[in-house]
């Protein structure tokens, strides 16, 4: 993962040039977009808070990588990231999801990265304070207080000897795994899990949920439950060790760090948005999609945004939306959010020589997707130039006899093309599979011909 301070725009086209195919000014676009939000950090005072992202909206046919656009610069940018779907929402006044649980999820999501981001960087300290738990169990720490009245300081010295000598030599049979079937045994307080309320709003926006242990804990003391544990040392370590990151971890750390990403770095991809967009038919718009718009704009501007972990503002997440627009234009949105989205880009439709680059180029290319699948059976599995030529023309045809599914037509094809193998693995035995031009001929030509067949199967 690159700092942000070298992530310049065309390092970032570079990365992405990585993954994705084509889309010069998509990339572009994106590209500027997020240096921007680091030249907005860099910049002090009130003005700061005054620059607004550039949003975005990507324009093109399904298929031709709008989402992996977003996805990849999240990933870059070690970003919280969140695909929403906006023909999913509905107004408020009407039962569905209402757009402010996206942000409410996006917070989920930071949470869990963070959180786990923390997790690890304590396991070490962690693995080595259960470890040390263990060994207590396993030898209890010597009394400093001795029941012998009549012992003197060499004798406490000599047991004090013996002690770490006895857990020193324990210590080196636990590490070389000696004592992974002696059994340990250990008091533990489980605190009763508190019961939780789920509030459903008057408007059927979301579902709240209110941790009751928490709103009411300085009321009412919390009980706990003794009760002691028996397990296996490797086991034991495992769970000492998790509970150990657990309480090394603090909350508020988790909850707080997970804001400020939320808040500075955060992406939301809204797919779909054309479908929220409409044309006004004998002078009345959809009202139902007019109100989306409407309920979206206060996010997009930049509002608070409540959440059962605190306020988010919602000011400087980058937002990208995207669509087909085949029936409608971006300048059917209502004006105001057009005015939210300044950068449009349109994407280009995929061709036969695009499908092959995709199929060959990119670090995450379908056919070594594959190759590496058929690896985990013991088979060596490799494509000709011509096999991919051959299949870039089977997944370009099938897209103009139906419709135009974009690169994601490659999957359809490349899966067919492979079926079999993909069942007789591993019964049949393997060495090597080798997919000619002609291989592809021979599974595909019946199929691609046979328009029935060739709209159930591709």
């Amino acid at each position: 993962m690159l700092p942000m301070q070298e992530l310049t725009p065309r390092r970032i086209v570079v990365e992405l040039d990585k993954y994705i195919i084509g889309q010069d000014d998509a990339k572009r676009a994106v590209a500027i977009a997020l240096r921007n939000r680091w030249r907005r950090q860099q910049v002090g005072g009130e003005l700061r808070q005054e620059i607004m992202p550039n949003n975005i909206i990507l324009i093109g046919p399904t298929g031709v990588g709008k989402t992996e656009i977003a996805r990849r610069l999240s990933r870059l940018a070690d970003a919280p990231f969140i695909k929403v779907e906006a023909s999913k929402f509905t107004e408020v006044g009407y039962v569905g999801r209402d757009v402010e649980s996206m942000i409410r999820e996006l917070f989920d999501i930071a949470i869990n990265e963070v959180r786990t981001e923390m997790t690890r960087q304590v396991r070490d300290k962690a693995a080595s304070a259960a470890r040390e738990k263990v060994l207590d169990l396993l030898l209890p720490p010597l009394r400093i207080q001795s029941d012998d009245p009549n012992e003197s300081d060499d004798d406490f010295r000599e047991r004090l000897g013996r002690q770490e000598r006895t857990r020193n030599k324990l210590a080196g049979m636990l590490d070389a795994g000696r004592l992974d079937d002696r059994e340990v045994e250990f008091e533990q307080q489980r605190g009763v899990t508190p019961p939780h309320i789920e509030i459903f709003s008057g408007f059927g926006l979301e579902q709240f949920e209110a941790n009751l242990g928490e709103m009411l804990g300085n009321m009412m003391p919390q009980k706990r439950e003794q009760g002691s544990r028996r397990m296996k040392v490797p086991q034991a370590l495992a769970w000492l060790t998790e509970q150990e990151q657990g309480r090394m971890v603090s909350k508020d750390k988790v909850l707080a760090e997970a804001k400020r990403r939320v808040e500075e770095n955060g992406i939301v991809f809204i797919d779909e948005i054309d479908k929220i967009a409409s044309r006004e038919t004998d002078g009345r718009a959809d009202v139902s999609r007019a109100g989306v718009q409407r309920d979206l704009l206060p996010i997009i501007e930049g509002s608070s945004v409540p959440t059962k972990h605190g306020i988010i503002d919602t000011s400087h997440i980058l937002f990208i939306a995207a669509g087909a627009f085949h029936t409608v234009k971006p300048s059917d949105l209502i004006p105001e959010l057009q005015g939210r989205f300044p950068i449009r880009v349109e994407l280009n439709s995929l061709t036969e020589e695009d499908f092959k680059l995709i199929l060959a180029q990119p670090e995450n290319a379908l056919t070594k997707q594959y190759v590496a699948l058929f690896l985990t059976e013991g088979v060596k599995l490799k494509f000709t130039k011509g096999a991919i030529a051959a299949i870039a023309a089977m997944a370009a045809a099938a897209n103009r006899k139906m419709e135009d599914i974009g690169a994601r037509r490659l999957h359809t094809v490349v899966n067919t093309l492979l079926d079999e193998y993909l069942y007789q693995m591993p019964e049949t035995v393997y060495d090597t599979v080798k997919i000619e031009a002609k291989t592809v001929h021979q599974r595909l030509d019946d199929i691609i011909r046979d328009d029935d067949l060739s709209r159930y199967i591709l």
